[in-house]
């Protein structure tokens, strides 16, 4: 246990100014001087004037749309119209439903264990960091804005939860790198960051936090944060409640503004935090992932060598301006129609009260009554407009490869079963390729908790009991550090449910076929045939050993496997069903051990076949073969007979 001395020692000129640094066991005391703070203060301000002149434009068209989005304070005379939310509504609808499914593959010998326990891991935290929420969010971000930010840097260590923590960055709080095209990778931004607001006692919970106290109520200058907050709530039809914040008390419920920025100090990666409009430093983390930050970008329809890429009101905001245009000169029109105006002849029609409306009126005229009145001709240019607005939306259908069959409308125009399903190919094509290129940072997320748990979970102290349902009800499984982090780190695999199923049911047509000959062979492997088969179809693991249990030769050669793990060499037996015996060692270390084990299995076959005198077939119950040995037999074996 660290000792407590550290603690006492501490002179604290400011609250929290002093900070712990703990390295191994022992506790080491910090402090950041003045000069230093000064300077990481100083350069943090370059990055941030750099970044914010680059994104203000962008951020400013962000927010309109979202008013244009969901405008709550329009005109209640006039109409909007909703083409963007019904598209946008619809692609991330089927991107949210076509889940990603990821798994683990060891790149060495015997890491099948740890590549299952992964597996299991991941779909438990799956549930346990929330990500459905979590990806809804992304997802939202991802095709509004055009690339959508992930941050999973922190690791919660708390009873019932020890797993990582992601977190959206709400875009329109992002500046960044002018000069990057990504946060990794290929064009990797230098610096990056977001405001975000935090109470007191939030921030004292935070790792890496201090000086605290020298934080001050006021308005933040050019707050982002500000800003968003109020043209969301504009744009909701909420009264801006920014200015009452200054009620609460500092040490209670009011909330500070925090610039957390991504920034290299010295060759070294490191989270800081700035307050008090960025003069006050408040948090300097160094960050553990080695080159990469600890942010996961995401594309929906990426450009080469360019951050923002394509987002889908980018393709649909001016059509939904136009279309919300005629949709107000056709109601404007529309009234025209029903309200019809009239010319009349004054020097005929005297008074004119004798124009108003009534039931069975009589209305004199000197002379004759032709021409008398007429109504009023009107321009009939507004009855384009229907062509006008149906133009605009195929445009922004053909865009986003998001028909109306797509929204579940039925097609205007009647369509034959071929023309829908090669609609229906088509559109899938597009989306597919959304959900690949998805797939890049789903990957990097898992490679990303990966990291988390093999930089966070300490060897030895940490344990964590999974939940798994197996085939007869929920099964416990606890996991040490050994049991999920291999000595070369895994690979992961991402792939589109909708992909994966189409091919899982091309690869089952093609084996049933196969499997029909190979069944017929008198030397095929026919349990393996039969599990692949039930694999194929969806089967889990534990329900294929439930309908096929292992055999005493399986069960016998993975205890051995055990032994050869270990470095021993356990002996083989003539009776061995050494195919079997080699099928599953080979899933063991491949030290020297399980070499000459499985080479003696080998020679076994071998010996077999050279001298099958040696090897007599085994005899039917009831019947004794020449020269086999008596077998004693027990009174309740008698009993029977």
């Amino acid at each position: 246990m660290p000792s407590e001395a550290p603690f006492k020692k501490l002179k604290l000129i400011y609250e929290d100014i002093d900070r712990l640094v703990v390295e191994g066991d022992e506790l080491i005391e910090e402090t950041i001087d003045a000069k230093t703070q000064k300077a990481i203060i100083a350069q943090v301000n370059e990055e941030y004037d750099l970044s914010f002149k680059d994104t203000e434009a962008k951020r400013a068209t962000w927010l309109s749309r979202l008013q244009l989005f969901n405008n709550q304070r329009r005109d209640t005379s006039a109409v909007g119209d909703p083409l963007m939310f019904t598209i946008f509504m619809t692609v991330i609808a089927a991107l949210y439903d076509d889940k990603l499914m990821v798994s683990f593959q060891g790149r060495e010998e015997g890491d099948q264990d740890v590549e299952e326990n992964l597996n299991a891991l991941a779909e438990y935290d799956y549930d346990l960091m929330g990500m459905d929420e979590i990806n809804y969010d992304w997802i939202w971000d991802t095709a509004f804005f055009g690339r959508g930010l992930l941050l999973m840097n922190d690791f919660d260590r708390s009873k019932g939860y020890m797993a990582p923590v992601p977190e959206v960055i709400d875009p329109t709080t992002w500046i960044r790198d002018s000069r990057a095209s990504s946060v990794n990778g290929k064009g990797a931004m230098r610096f990056g960051g977001y405001e975000t607001g935090a109470t007191y006692h939030e921030l004292k919970k935070l790792t890496g936090y201090f000086n605290l106290a020298s934080l001050k109520k006021g308005d933040e200058i050019n707050s982002i944060l500000k800003k968003t907050r109020e043209e969301r709530s504009s744009a909701q039809g909420r009264q801006d409640s920014t200015r009452t914040e200054e009620s609460l008390g500092k040490y209670n419920n009011y909330e500070f503004n925090i610039l957390n920025w991504f920034t290299t100090i010295k060759g070294e990666r490191y989270s800081v935090g700035l307050g008090n409009s960025r003069s006050t430093l408040v948090r300097l983390v160094p960050l553990k992932f080695g080159k990469l930050w600890p942010i996961i970008d995401r594309t929906l329809y990426p450009m080469a060598h360019d951050w923002d890429g394509v987002s889908i009101p980018d393709v649909t905001e001016d059509k939904q301006r136009a279309r919300a245009v005629f949709l107000n000169l056709g109601m404007a029109a529309a009234k025209a129609d029903v309200l019809v105006r009239f010319l009349f002849d004054r020097t005929r029609i005297k008074n004119k009260n004798d124009l108003n409306l009534k039931q069975n009126k009589y209305i004199p005229v000197d002379g004759p009554v032709n021409d008398a009145i007429a109504p009023v001709q009107k321009s009939g240019s507004y009855q384009y407009a229907n062509a006008i607005m149906d133009a605009l939306d195929q445009a922004a259908q053909r865009a986003t490869a998001t028909p109306e069959i797509q929204m579940g409308v039925p097609a205007d125009q009647q369509r034959t079963l071929g023309e829908l399903n090669l609609v229906s190919s088509k559109t899938d094509t597009r989306y597919s390729m959304s959900a690949k290129i998805f797939g890049w940072s789903e990957k990097a997320l898992w490679r990303q908790w990966y990291r988390g748990y093999k930089t966070y979970f300490k060897d030895g102290i940490d344990e964590k009991i999974i939940r798994i349902q197996g085939v007869l009800g929920p099964e416990w499984r606890p996991l040490a550090k050994e049991n999920i982090i291999s000595n070369v780190d895994p690979d992961v695999k991402v792939e589109s449910r909708v992909v994966s199923e189409a091919k899982r049911m091309r690869e089952l047509q093609s084996f049933d076929s196969w499997a029909a000959m190979a069944m017929q062979e008198p030397t095929s492997n026919r349990r393996y045939i039969i599990k692949k088969g039930a694999k194929l179809r969806g089967l889990k693991k534990e329900e294929i050993d439930m309908a096929l249990p292992p055999t005493i030769d399986e069960l016998q050669a993975e205890d051995e496997n055990k032994l050869l793990n270990a470095g021993k060499l356990p002996p083989v037996k003539v009776e061995d069903d050494h195919l079997v015996h080699i099928y599953v060692h080979s899933k063991a270390d491949q030290n020297a051990q399980t070499m000459a084990h499985i080479w003696g299995h080998k020679r076994a076959m071998i010996t077999k076949r050279d001298t099958p005198e040696l090897y007599p077939p085994p005899a039917a119950p009831g019947i004794e073969m020449p020269g086999a040995p008596k077998i004693p037999q027990t009174p309740s074996a008698m009993a029977t007979q």
